[in-house]
């Protein structure tokens, strides 16, 4: 049985300090590391003082299905292969799924060195709901794939959280506003860890607004949920039967919205109430 084995090592997104010490340990013993960028993991490595001893490979989108089969004999061979991404998690919209499904098919060991991570990082920082939450990757690059895309999260009740180029993120959010609506809160996330770190959170139309004047760096960007909305003429019905038990109209549309997430403002319920009684 081979002692090779894959390891996914999660590196910093901006601190050098955040790297954890079985990713500095794994640096320095991989018999090969496996790096989207091979500069970087090579900068990486000074930053941490590790001297990286085993081979270095570059690992990334455009290669690694012609990459994989090699990198499986070297495991199968008893090679210790470590991925890496430029910054993050592997596999997180970065290289390293083929390698994982490759050494899963000839049932070679894969183990995770966890870290940071773009998606829970500003997740954790938005200040939305992240009980329930969906990540989406790189926004599509055309417009009409982008507003589809974009309309088809308009009922998606789960935080989502997706990546954004800096030259694209202003006409992003300028569709998010046709297809979501002005007022759904969002948060951009710029630079997340670094020295520039930068967290806005506002509107759809608030962050339009402010991303035209040329925002740079890193971008991920996290959404709100949809609320759901409430059939208005449920809503008269549950009022009509408050009343009904002797409360009075306005205390009923108090009582109905309040336990309605979703539902429209108090004066509005009041209103269709008082026009179910005049048809």
């Amino acid at each position: 049985m081979t002692t090779g084995r894959l390891l996914l090592g999660a590196t910093p997104l901006g601190q050098p300090g955040d790297a954890s010490k079985r990713l500095v340990d794994a640096l320095s013993t991989a018999d090969v590391v496996a790096a989207e960028d091979t500069r970087r993991v090579r900068t990486l490595a000074q930053a941490l003082g590790v001297r990286i001893t085993g081979r270095v490979v570059s690992l990334f989108d455009q290669n690694e299905a012609a990459r994989a089969p090699a990198l499986v004999d070297d495991i199968l061979g008893g090679a210790t292969v470590l991925v890496v991404s430029d910054a993050g998690m592997p596999l997180i919209n970065d290289p390293g799924y083929r390698m994982v499904a490759a050494c899963i098919e000839q049932g070679l060991p894969v183990s995770c060195l966890p870290g940071p991570s773009a998606v829970t990082t500003a997740l954790a920082v938005s200040g939305l709901p992240s009980d329930r939450f969906c990540f989406e990757g790189f926004a599509p690059r055309k417009q009409s794939a982008r507003r589809a895309w974009l309309a088809a999260l308009a009922a998606e009740r789960r935080t989502a959280v997706f990546f954004e180029s800096p030259r694209r993120l202003a006409e992003t959010l300028r569709d998010a506003v046709e297809e979501l609506g002005p007022d759904r809160r969002a948060v951009v996330c710029r630079e997340l860890t670094k020295v520039h770190e930068e967290i806005r959170r506002a509107t759809l139309a608030e962050l339009a607004a402010w991303a035209d004047d040329k925002v740079l760096g890193e971008i991920t960007v996290v959404l709100a949920g949809a609320t759901p909305r409430v059939d208005l003429a449920t809503l008269v019905a549950e009022v009509d039967a408050l009343v009904g038990d002797g409360m009075r109209v306005k205390d009923a549309c108090a009582r109905v919205v309040d336990a309605h997430p979703g539902a429209p403002p108090r004066r509005e319920l009041y209103e269709a109430v008082l026009r179910s009684r005049d048809a």
